[in-house]
């Protein structure tokens, strides 16, 4: 990761995303495609490699059909993360 300033926020993003697709019942790929970024993506964005862009936020929720808030809502699930 290039200049992240807080790994641990983008760790708890990624399986905050992770939790919310499955709650849903969406694979990876189903999120993948439904938002129209590549799979590999959304795996990088889950495992908290990646700090996303806005826009690739707003497709996942889009996608999801949830508040773009809810993506950030982590903090009761930050428990075990790092």
């Amino acid at each position: 990761m290039i200049n992240v300033k807080d790994k641990k926020f983008i760790k708890a993003f990624g399986k905050n995303l992770k939790k919310i697709r499955k709650d849903v019942g969406l694979s990876q790929e189903d999120l993948a495609n439904d938002a129209d970024i590549p799979l590999s993506q959304v795996g990088r964005i889950e495992r908290g490699e990646v700090n996303t862009t806005i826009s690739t936020v707003y497709v996942l929720a889009t996608a999801l059909k949830i508040n773009i808030t809810d993506l950030f809502n982590f903090d009761k699930n930050k428990k075990g993360s790092n």
